[in-house]
């Protein structure tokens, strides 16, 4: 008799999708997420912002491959609920867009993994710190009216 499939973990596709952004293999990151899965990023600036589907998914890491973006996570601590399929993972980020600054950014990530996929995600980035090291946000504060 034969064991069934071992199915990832909550962790395990964490571990695959932070990964995936350190090593640049961007073209196969959707592949951790489901069909309808849900992204939000409330702290994206100008707008929070939610990105619906796997397609969607798909278009945003090919966006990111394109801005040529360097990333290394470090402290990584992720946290168990008492929900199996979530957990609550907080790391930074230490990279570099090209031919810019280096940058630092704190994240948490609150992931729903069903079935070794990614159902959902609230991703909680330093979206003006990353805007700034991109060159597509000015560090200085806009002028007094």
């Amino acid at each position: 008799m034969s064991e069934a499939p071992q199915i990832a973990t909550p962790r395990d596709i964490f571990n695959s999708l932070i990964t995936g952004i350190s090593t640049g293999a961007w073209a196969d990151l959707a592949d951790l997420y489901a069909e309808d899965v849900v992204v939000e990023m409330p702290f994206a600036i100008p707008a929070p912002v939610q990105i619906k589907g796997r397609d969607q998914i798909r278009a945003h890491f090919t966006a990111a491959a394109g801005r040529m973006i360097e990333i290394r996570p470090r402290d990584i601590v992720v946290h168990d609920t008492t929900d199996p399929e979530v957990i609550i993972a907080e790391f930074a980020y230490d990279g570099r867009f090209a031919g810019r600054q280096d940058f630092s950014v704190n994240n948490i990530q609150v992931l729903r993994v069903r079935d070794g996929l990614i159902q959902a995600t609230r991703d909680y980035h330093d979206h003006f710190a990353m805007g700034v090291a991109s060159g597509a946000l000015s560090a200085s504060p806009p002028p007094a009216a």
